[in-house]
């Protein structure tokens, strides 16, 4: 079964996360109190150099149960966890992080994320080395960054955005859990291509989607959002979709949690690729894309179907079908978004007009039991978490961990 972050249950996280894109505010003049604050176009970018030998220089990646990919790098000499964020506009280092009280860290305004604005710091680097690719100066921005926006149970320390990425080749190979960087202009594989650019506005990557009757254009290119699709109201609405059934998902940005309307699209269309079965998220009024002026955005959630080259340089995107291209898109049949913690599943969200919604479960309710097996510890990586995705008609029996037995009857309800 292919992953699908809505779907799976987290280690001490939504099982619908979705990764926040940062996308830089316009400059704003700085109160007198702020003078000492470092503007994005004040950052050192620092001089980057890419090895000869960077085509053979792989970096093997985990996809974490949030879809997000999570490897090790080093900065200053010292090694640390990041995720691949092409929805991020400059990298982003965690508050947190023994790298960021080390270091000295300047306040570097505000910047747009979902949930809400996130205040941001800025901290200058010696060097960072990633693959084949190193660099000597620049610097990070610095945030809060929660294990809840990353897509796993273990905070990582980085987010590696736009500002390291774009001047190259990002070759992602989700069947074999690597990636490299190459140079801009190659051409590794074959595949459909689409357009890709980097935004000067947003300082992001970006493209264009066919999704029904509608062409959305631009739409974020996020490898850290572990969604499949995000779509505004307006886009959805001009996508003359709106009779497919809908459910609701709850995301976590850095900002906070977002709910959105969820359904499955029978098509999306991507450049020359036309994908199938796709899940498709409908973001409230004023939602994330629509405050930063996009019609939405394409996350890991889609991307880990393929073997996936961006190359914003070249101006193109390919696209080359994985093992799981053309499996449809797995649908809950009980409507329980749930994060584990140690012995037990909590519900995070409970999916509009699903079982278990019609027979009165709630946020915050606990499972110890599931047709009386304990809660394993590997309970994410096991068969067991498969119940969520069981066939409609059959039933579930669920102990809630103040030892009522509660059955859910599945069913197939978006």
């Amino acid at each position: 079964m292919p992953r699908s972050i809505y779907l799976l249950p987290l280690p001490l996280l939504l099982a619908a996360a979705m990764m926040a894109p940062l996308a830089s505010r316009p400059p704003q003049p700085a109160p007198a109190a702020e003078e000492d604050v470092v503007a994005a176009a004040a950052r050192d970018p620092g001089t980057m150099t890419l090895a000869p030998d960077a085509e053979a220089r792989w970096i093997p990646f985990q996809l974490t149960p949030g879809n997000q990919v999570r490897f090790q790098m080093t900065i200053d000499g010292q090694a640390v966890t990041a995720i691949l964020d092409t929805g991020v506009s400059f990298t982003l280092l965690a508050q947190n992080s023994p790298l960021a009280a080390k270091g000295k860290v300047r306040p570097g305004g505000q910047a747009s994320a979902i949930g809400g604005a996130v205040a941001i710091g800025w901290m200058p680097t010696r060097t960072l080395s990633l693959g084949g690719l190193s660099r000597k100066g620049g610097g990070v921005a610095v945030a809060p960054l929660p294990a809840l926006a990353t897509g796993d149970a273990t905070a990582v320390d980085l987010l590696v955005g736009r500002d390291l990425l774009a001047g190259h080749a990002l070759d992602i190979d989700y069947a074999a859990k690597r990636f490299r960087l190459i140079a801009s202009g190659r051409m590794p594989f074959t595949g459909a291509t689409a357009p890709l650019v980097v935004s000067p506005e947003r300082r992001v990557y970006e493209s264009a989607v066919g999704l029904g009757a509608a062409k959305l254009s631009p739409v974020i290119v996020d490898t850290g959002d572990g969604s499949a699709l995000t779509v505004t109201q307006a886009a959805w609405r001009a996508a003359r979709l709106t009779s497919l059934p809908t459910t609701t998902a709850i995301g976590f940005g850095l900002a906070g949690p977002s709910v959105n309307d969820l359904a499955i699209a029978p098509t999306a269309r991507l450049g020359k690729l036309t994908a199938h079965e796709v899940e498709v998220r409908i973001e409230p009024p004023q939602g994330f894309s629509e405050s930063v002026g996009v019609a939405g955005r394409i996350g890991s959630g889609f991307l880990q179907r393929y073997r996936v080259l961006l190359d914003p340089g070249a101006g193109r995107m390919i696209l080359a079908p994985g093992p799981q291209a053309d499996a449809p898109a797995p649908r809950s049949t009980v409507g329980l978004l749930l994060g584990v913690a140690s012995d037990r599943l909590r519900v995070l969200h409970v999916m509009r007009g699903g079982p278990a919604d019609k027979s009165g479960w709630h946020e915050g309710d606990t499972i110890c039991a599931i047709d009386g097996q304990p809660i394993p510890r590997d309970y994410v990586d096991s068969p067991m978490a498969r119940w969520t995705v069981g066939q409609p008609g059959t039933r579930v029996t669920l102990r809630t961990c103040d030892g009522q037995d509660r059955v859910l009857t599945r069913a197939r309800f978006y």
